[in-house]
């Protein structure tokens, strides 16, 4: 096995390890997309969950039915139309929903118990019928009133999986029809879950077709990649036309989730084989992520991080792009240091190192190749120059052999020798010859964005 593959896959154990203590006794609402049901990985899907519980993750499963109730309807011959994607569940078709529901919950439960996994359906859900909506009569459909949190804390604290099927009971026992996307939603608010997720066959949101808000990030294949709660709210609001828009619509449960206490909603592709745990167990997500709490930030280094600098920097190193810095040298320049931690992961890195000339020498400017494409380099620099201009310094300066595109796309122009610091002149490395940028510091801003003179 050679190095790089050997270090990726090493990194890959702290990152999991690091999470599992950090979501062990916490409670995640998983919901499945009914169409999952068919797929040839499921059984392999659900033996992640299985593995989840085993770690002290306490996993709630809300299967959608969807799929299966259509084809039972379809078998039996009962008319169920839907309307803005909610079906009209006439009382003769209740019965056969029903079956269908337990069904695909049963089916699940089977395969759970194959994985020597606990888990129990049951009727925990309060409903009241819809009504009438725009003069539809939704008859037997349904909303979500309220949960029995103290029945289903005491089965999960037995390690049991609650599975809930897609029907409620109002207060006399008549069934419900509901939706399973809002069920999931109330339950992941009812239960204070730490994360919702909703697998779906078709991963994230895509753009396409949306008014994406400007500082809104889009992965290369199209995928709007995270959104903050306040990102989310000006999505929905772009998007008000597109409001029965699958993708929208689970954005806006996701919003509605956190703005209640849920801290992050995944909306990711369960049909990929093991796409929960890499989203559960790594810092870099595959679908589209909702969030309240912070979840990526720059801050100053600290005595822990330098064994985690060194590592992102020794490829630099070794490619004779970065000069290399030792344990000892880090922790005697710390407080020059900042770094960008994702989930307690470092994956980019900067320094600033002051001059008595009122000068700055921006350094060691290192990212991640995982989040190359997302601007964080760009984040680091405009960090450590918001840094400069509130130590009043007029300018800073970098030194560089390979990126001097990359700077002078921020702002920066070109320098000599002769404009450097007398202290950083005297340890110039002739051989490297590194070209000279600068970067003059206003004093004023624009829109959180340092202008150059």
């Amino acid at each position: 096995m050679d190095k790089i593959k050997l270090k990726e896959q090493v990194e890959a154990i702290r990152q999991a390890f690091g999470y599992i203590n950090c979501f062990k006794n916490e409670t995640f609402v998983i919901k499945i997309d009914s169409a999952l049901n068919a797929n040839g990985l499921f059984p392999v899907l659900v033996k992640d969950l299985a593995l989840l519980r085993r770690m002290g993750i306490r996993i709630i499963i809300v299967p959608g039915a969807r799929t299966r109730i259509d084809e039972v309807l379809a078998t039996y011959g009962v008319d169920s139309p839907t309307v803005n994607g909610i079906r009209i569940s006439r009382p003769e078709a209740i019965p056969f929903i029903k079956m269908a529901a337990f069904d695909v919950s049963n089916r699940i439960m089977t395969m759970l118990a194959e994985n020597e996994t606990g888990a129990i359906i049951g009727n925990w859900v309060k409903a009241r019928g819809i009504g009438v909506r725009g003069g539809v009569d939704f008859q037997n459909s349904g909303v979500v009133e309220n949960l029995q949190t103290g029945v289903l804390n005491k089965v999960l604290d037995e390690g049991i999986i609650p599975i809930f099927p897609n029907i409620g009971w109002s207060a006399n026992g008549k069934p419900y029809n509901i939706s399973s996307n809002d069920l999931a939603f109330t339950i992941s608010v009812q239960m204070k879950a730490a994360k919702l997720f909703f697998l779906t066959t078709g991963g994230g949101v895509k753009a396409a077709g949306f008014n994406i808000p400007d500082d809104v990030y889009v992965s290369e294949n199209g995928i709007i990649s995270q959104l903050t709660l306040s990102q989310a709210g000006r999505f929905l609001d772009l998007n008000q036309s597109d409001e029965h828009n699958s993708g929208r619509s689970l954005i806006s449960h996701a919003y509605r989730a956190c703005k209640r206490g849920v801290s992050r909603v995944h909306i990711i592709d369960g049909s990929a084989e093991g796409m929960i745990l890499q989203e559960i167990f790594s810092s870099r997500g595959w679908g589209t992520m909702i969030y309240t709490n912070q979840h990526e930030h720059i801050r100053p280094m600290a005595a822990a991080d330098i064994p985690g600098v060194l590592s992102l920097m020794q490829p630099m190193v070794e490619a004779g792009a970065l000069v290399a810095r030792t344990a000892s040298e880090l922790s005697e320049k710390m407080n020059d240091y900042a770094v960008y931690e994702v989930d307690g992961t470092i994956h980019a890195c900067g320094a600033l190192h002051v001059f008595p000339s009122r000068q700055g020498e921006i350094a060691a400017i290192v990212v991640d190749e995982a989040y190359s494409s997302r601007g964080v380099g760009r984040k680091m620099v405009s960090y450590l120059i918001e840094h400069a201009t509130k130590m009043k310094l007029a300018e800073v300066f970098v030194l560089t052999t390979l990126t001097a595109d990359w700077f002078r796309q921020l702002g920066f122009v070109d320098g000599h020798i002769e404009q450097l610091p007398e202290q950083k002149r005297e340890i110039y490395n002739k051989c490297r010859n590194s070209l000279v940028l600068k970067y003059q510091i206003s004093s004023q801003r624009l829109n959180g964005e340092l202008q150059v003179e």
